[in-house]
């Protein structure tokens, strides 16, 4: 039997598909957008998403911590941005309020953390992960840190799967990232009580928009034009306005205000229709 090769598939900025193999970037697709705000405060910045910048970004994501290699760093307490999915959801296990979160990683793929450095380190600067490859090193550092990885042999991308073994588990408040409509649907029929966080939405089309608009507890609009559009319309609470963070219900709600009252930073509270935009968008929005 052929041994399988070593190579992770992710989507990066504006749905960039890039390929890395052995530890090097192989491969780098066309951008769907032309700039984003985010992506220009990232710690190797990308002005304009180009092949070019796309790549420096990934390799000096691989250089600094190692991501898609086995020397994979998983654990971190600084937050990158202000309302990121990792930000939130290891405030969330900080605060009490959750007490198992369902994450991908590269290296690992689904796995269950109930340590918020491992939600940090994990998804604080990740990409959309498409396909990956199990690496004994990085699974030992999951586990000596309390995760548990759904599937040490494959490393397969399953958040069904992973919120299934949360709850079998005995974890009552058991939080997931989903990057597809349809799985978020599912969850929410199957769960009604996860919390379900929808991330990487660039390129979602109205209908994609609409399931997870009913289906999330929390969005965030990447450079998704319906996101903004239809989530926004309908959402009880918005963090930011570049790219928004939009809380659908109240469990979101309460979580992400929850961060805000024990946060020391500055902040203002405003009643208006949703959603608040300015004019540093990611161009075009899609």
């Amino acid at each position: 039997m052929a041994e399988e090769p070593d190579e992770h598939i992710m989507e990066a900025i504006g749905r960039c598909r890039v390929v890395i193999r052995n530890g090097t970037v192989v491969e780098v697709g066309e951008a769907s957008i032309a700039s984003c705000p985010l992506a220009k405060k990232m710690a190797c910045p990308v002005q304009t998403p180009d092949r070019e910048s796309v790549k420096a970004n990934i390799e000096n994501r691989i250089k600094t911590w190692g991501m898609c290699t086995p020397r994979r760093e998983v654990t971190d307490a600084r937050p990158f941005v202000g309302f990121g999915a990792s930000e939130i959801l290891s405030f969330g296990l900080s605060a009490g309020m959750l007490n198992a979160v369902v994450l991908a990683s590269d290296g690992a793929g689904t796995l269950i953390a109930t340590d918020p450095i491992l939600v940090q380190g994990i998804g604080g600067r990740m990409s959309g992960l498409v396909k990956t490859v199990p690496y004994p090193q990085v699974i030992r550092r999951i586990e000596e840190h309390g995760g548990t990885v759904i599937d040490p042999a494959r490393a397969s991308l399953d958040q069904t799967a992973g919120v299934a073994r949360a709850y079998e588990r005995g974890y009552k408040r058991v939080a997931v990232t989903v990057a597809l409509p349809r799985e978020a649907k599912a969850l929410r029929d199957c769960y009604p009580d996860v919390l379900i966080f929808a991330v990487h939405t660039t390129g979602l089309d109205r209908e994609e928009a609409e399931m997870l608009a009913s289906s999330s507890d929390i969005i965030t609009a990447c450079a998704s034009g319906p996101v903004r559009e239809i989530a926004g319309k309908k959402a009880l609470l918005q963090a930011g306005v570049s790219v928004p963070v939009f809380a659908m219900t109240k469990n979101g709600k309460d979580l992400i205000l929850e961060k805000i009252r024990q946060s020391d930073s500055p902040v203002l509270f405003k009643t208006t229709r949703l959603p608040a935009l300015n004019e540093q968008q990611p161009e075009p929005l899609i």
